[in-house]
């Protein structure tokens, strides 16, 4: 009897790792909104890291967040490192480019409580009077995220701290 249940829980173990291999190598997050100012306005909150604690989602989940800005001001150049509690871990980003109030560029690396390197852009469009912003994430998912992935939507775990960052870039923009 021992022997069928554990055979069996090694085939069930078996599908899930394969299934999980079968899962897409890459993944993109993306979440946009409409925010009533010029891009002129809303640019200088995503252009200079030093800006993004007033909207950051994950800024405000470790009170005692560490931080660290070096390299350029504002725009190519600039570096933001962070050490905090497990809810935000340990990384760093790093402007790699800088287009003037439409587009921002960053390498984003996670060191804890994972390793990853993404991609993050912030893309203004003007509308008239209002801003279509996209804030959107691309990288590769490295077999353990695949495992994770059929257990948690990454999508929507990442794309809720995007909605909330968005709304707070909105209220900040509009003031």
């Amino acid at each position: 009897m021992m022997g069928m249940i554990a055979a069996g829980a090694g085939v069930a173990v078996a599908g899930l790792l394969g299934y999980a291999a079968s899962r897409p190598s890459a993944f993109t997050i993306t979440r946009s909104t409409k925010i009533n100012a010029p891009p002129d306005k809303i640019f200088p909150h995503i252009n200079d890291f030093r800006n993004w604690s007033a909207w950051s989602p994950w800024e405000k989940l470790d009170p005692q967040l560490r931080r660290t800005h070096s390299g350029q001001p504002a725009g190519k150049g600039a570096v933001y490192e962070w050490e905090g509690n497990k809810k935000v871990g340990t990384g760093r980003m790093d402007i790699v480019d800088s287009t003037p109030p439409t587009r921002v560029e960053i390498r984003l690396e996670f060191i804890k409580p994972w390793k990853a390197v993404n991609t993050t852009t912030l893309s203004l469009s003007p509308q008239g009077q209002a801003t279509d912003v996209t804030w959107s994430m691309n990288g590769t998912n490295p077999f353990m995220m695949k495992v994770m992935g059929v257990f948690m939507n990454m999508d929507e775990l990442v794309g809720k701290d995007f909605e909330k960052g968005l709304a707070d870039l909105k209220k900040i923009s509009e003031s």
